[in-house]
Order: structure tokens, then C-alpha cells, then sequence
């Protein structure tokens, strides 16, 4: 069994063509590759949503902000082909850059508000980079559902912006973060960690769900925040990005929980960075 693999829009457009012809709906996973069981799980829901999946292979250099982390950022095609293939996906879009971004491309999809602070913060550009590639896939792809994990809640929250502000007429699915028995969130960086590293990753979750906890219980959440902060200090973790309480709808940056919230975290072990991010509610 194998997934059929298109490079070009060209041939990508016949097929959703067909597809469109025949009245069937049709559903995309945008990704970068080095699947593991959160992308698979993205696979399953649109499955189960519509009628043809599209899975997208994609390493942006436009959402690199390092040219380090750009070329150690694994790539595993056949790999990860065999594993769509298990699943019964239709196709799998996999382009060159010179497809995505051909000689004189010069269009950049800026999303502003949602994209400041956390993330967007400490990755110049990455935002940019992100809404300008998922807009032209969303384009190209001509789907009519489009799948994405919790894990990158701002990612998330920018790609809804996009696709809602460029009128493009697509529903944004988001799934729940798919974890490890021991708390860790499925990430391509993980098989980065070093043994050790890999031990106390964990940690960073426990952290969030502690917080969290204190914070629904109506601890003062500046004092939650700091306390977690020094939690995962003390731990080992390298450096903390950011540790922050934000509303789930537009991320603003919240001082007490008067709505619907998520915290969310980004912190350093060794080369790696780790993000993570929990729901939070009142009452």
C-alpha cells in the first residue's frame, strides 16, 4: 500500500479537480514532515470528516528564523509517507520551494495582534512565514476543511485570523494535544532531546497542570506564573521563553481569570525548545 505523492500544483489541482466532479469534500493536514502520533491524529479526524485527505509535506524556510534550526529540522519523507499510506490518505502534496516560493516571490501574509508576544516574541518573522505558506496551501489545495493541533495554540489562533480576515473558504478544525503516558506533547523536536533531557521534558506539563490547578483554585496568577516559572528553573530547564496566561479568544494577556484561557509555556533544554500550552477556565 503507498500514498500518492504530487509535487506540482498543477497535478495537486487535477486531482482535487476530480474529486470536486465526483461531490466529494475534501479535507487537508498542513505539515512539515517527521510525523508522529499528534499529525497522525489530525489524519484521523479529517478521515473521519470528509471524503479525500490531503496531507501537505512542507519545511518552510519562511517560518526559520535560525538557518541552523532550518537544516537540523529532520526530514523523513519515506517514513512518513508509509505512515499515511497505513491510514488511507489520498494524497500526499510534498512540493519543492521553488513551488511554493518561485523565483520573484515577494508576498508576505502578516497577521498582526494574535501573532505579537509569546512565540511571535521570540521568532521574528515566524508568524509571517507561517500565514503566508498555510494560505497559499489552503489556495492550492481548494479544501474544504483544514486540521491543526491545540499544541501551537498562537499558530492556531493566527491561521483562524488569516483564513477568516482573506475571506478564503475553509473551516479551520482544531484537535486536542496528543501526549506522551508521561505528559510530554508529541513534537518533531522531541527526538532532539538527549536521554537526559528526554527525562525531564516531562516536566514542563506537570508544571502547566500544577499551575493551572493553583489558578482555577484563585491563587493570584502573577504569583502562579513566577512561581512555575522558578518551578522549571530549578528543575534544569535552560531558560524560559515565556510563562503567561492568555485569553482563548485573541490572546490577550490576562491577569485574573475572568474567562476562557489558556496557559502557555516555552522553554529551552539544551539545542531544544519545547512549547506547550493548557486550557485554563473559570469557575
Amino acid at each position: 500500500m503507498t500514498v500518492p505523492i504530487v509535487r506540482t500544483i498543477a497535478d495537486l489541482r487535477s486531482a482535487v479537480r476530480a474529486w470536486r466532479a465526483a461531490g466529494e469534500s475534501v479535507s487537508v493536514v498542513p505539515t512539515m514532515g517527521a510525523l508522529h502520533e499528534g499529525h497522525l491524529s489530525l489524519v484521523r479526524a479529517a478521515k473521519e470528516q470528509s471524503d479525500r485527505v490531503i496531507v501537505t509535506l512542507f519545511v518552510n524556510p519562511k517560518q526559520f528564523n535560525d538557518a541552523g534550526d532550518l537544516s537540523d529540522y529532520p526530514r523523513t519523507e519515506a517514513d512518513d509517507a508509509a505512515k499515511l499510506a497505513v491510514l488511507g490518505v489520498d494524497l500526499l502534496y510534498a512540493p519543492a520551494t521553488s513551488e511554493i516560493y518561485p523565483s520573484g516571490f515577494t508576498t508576505n501574509v502578516s497577521v498582526s495582534g494574535v501573532s505579537e508576544g509569546l512565540c511571535g516574541a521570540a521568532r521574528a518573522g515566524h508568524f509571517d512565514g507561517v500565514a503566508t505558506v498555510v494560505a497559499k496551501l489552503f489556495i492550492q489545495t481548494e479544501a474544504d476543511l483544514a486540521f491543526f493541533g491545540e499544541k501551537d495554540f498562537q499558530q492556531l489562533q493566527v491561521v483562524k485570523r488569516m483564513a477568516r480576515d482573506l475571506d478564503i473558504p475553509i473551516e479551520i478544525v482544531a484537535c486536542p494535544t496528543v501526549r506522551q503516558p508521561d505528559g510530554l506533547a508529541l513534537s518533531s523536536r522531541n527526538v532532539q532531546l538527549s536521554k537526559a533531557e528526554r527525562a525531564l521534558a516531562p516536566v514542563l506539563a506537570q508544571t502547566l497542570f500544577a499551575a493551572a490547578g493553583r489558578i482555577e483554585a484563585g491563587n493570584e496568577v502573577a504569583t502562579v506564573l513566577r512561581d512555575a516559572i522558578v518551578a522549571l528553573e530549578d528543575a534544569g530547564f535552560d531558560k524560559v521563553d515565556y510563562l503567561e496566561l492568555r485569553a482563548e479568544n485573541g490572546l490577550r494577556v490576562l491577569d485574573s481569570l475572568i474567562e476562557p484561557a489558556r496557559l502557555l509555556a516555552a522553554a529551552h533544554l539544551g539545542e531544544t525548545r519545547l512549547i506547550d500550552n493548557i486550557a485554563v477556565r473559570p469557575g
